[in-house]
């Protein structure tokens, strides 16, 4: 990237506009969101999460119920 003088860019994803419209099928298991997720806990091991993408071993990560 850096000898062709390459730029990448990134921002914020807009995901309250796309909620509506994605969280039905989510919820239906039309679309699966799992390839998206590098990590998964379980709701008692929320606090694992943001400490896994703290030592980089982690991306994104989904809370199971």
């Amino acid at each position: 990237m850096f000898d062709r003088i390459i730029a990448l860019r990134g921002g914020i994803a807009p995901i309250r506009a796309y909620m509506p419209k994605l969280l039905p099928d989510v919820l239906s298991e039309v679309f699966d969101p799992g390839p998206v997720f590098d990590y998964a806990v379980s709701l008692a091991e929320v606090p694992d999460g943001p400490r896994a993408m703290d030592h980089r071993s982690a991306l994104k990560v989904r809370v199971t119920f």
